[in-house]
């Protein structure tokens, strides 16, 4: 049985107003991962990813990649071991 991961990350680059985070929703969507994403500041965007550690693993490879008119630069993941369960993946900045 997998268990549950949980992972921040953050991707920087050309992410913000190329409809990273509607990507990013549906990304999530259809490896069925849970938890959220954000627009940062400093023009960055933060994710919170949870789920299975094979349909993580494959979230982040299309999150890499981005949407059609994004272009990532930097491409950070960090396990989490303290999170609570989150049941959607939501839009939150």
């Amino acid at each position: 049985m997998d268990e549950k991961t949980t992972k921040e990350i953050i991707v920087s680059g050309r992410v913000q107003m190329v409809g990273f985070r509607w990507f990013t929703i549906q990304q999530a969507a259809a490896y069925g991962i849970c938890g959220w994403v954000r627009n940062l500041p400093n023009g960055s965007v933060q994710i919170l990813a949870q789920g299975k550690a094979d349909a993580i693993a494959a979230f982040e490879d299309q999150v890499r990649k981005g949407p059609f008119h994004a272009r990532v630069d930097q491409f950070l993941s960090e396990n989490i071991s303290q999170s609570p369960d989150y049941e959607n993946f939501e839009i939150r900045g």
